[in-house]
């Protein structure tokens, strides 16, 4: 499972040209399920999540976590971080799980941020969708379980 992180001032998903969720403050985590992928891996990478220092405190170091800060957090899904590019001009996604056992995790892994009483939004799986962000930093990670 793999998860892009970015530290934004605010982050939003819009579909068919309408709204369908934004934050303010807090982490965008774009979501690639890999084949082999199990509920063990959303709860390790949901709890590295809550708890990743990433935020700067009054001395400008990053020394506090979304829940510090009273952040939220906008999880996309995103199939394409399992891609394999190594090889040729044209990326493969064998190493991606089939759509329902994604959703499946991908659903999992937002529940688990929700039980630390973060507030989650969520993009709508498998839907084109457009995303803004402000990116702060800019910061960005790339967390994998």
């Amino acid at each position: 499972m793999k998860a892009l992180i970015q530290r934004v001032k605010r982050a939003s998903v819009t579909i068919d040209n309408e709204l369908f969720s934004k934050i303010n403050q807090g982490i965008l985590v774009f979501l690639g399920v890999e084949k082999g992928d199990k509920k063990e891996n959303a709860e390790k990478l949901a709890d590295k999540l809550c708890k990743l220092r990433i935020f700067e405190d009054k001395n400008e170091k990053m020394n506090l976590s979304v829940r510090d800060i009273n952040g939220e957090i906008l999880v996309v899904s995103q199939f394409t971080l399992a891609g394999d590019c190594k090889k040729g001009t044209r990326p493969s996604f064998d190493k991606a799980e089939s759509p329902n056992k994604a959703n499946e995790l991908y659903e999992y892994f937002n529940t688990l941020i929700r039980a630390q009483n973060i507030p989650v939004k969520t993009g709508v799986f498998g839907a084109m969708m457009d995303v803004e962000l402000i990116n702060d930093g800019p910061v960005t990670f790339m967390l994998e379980m």
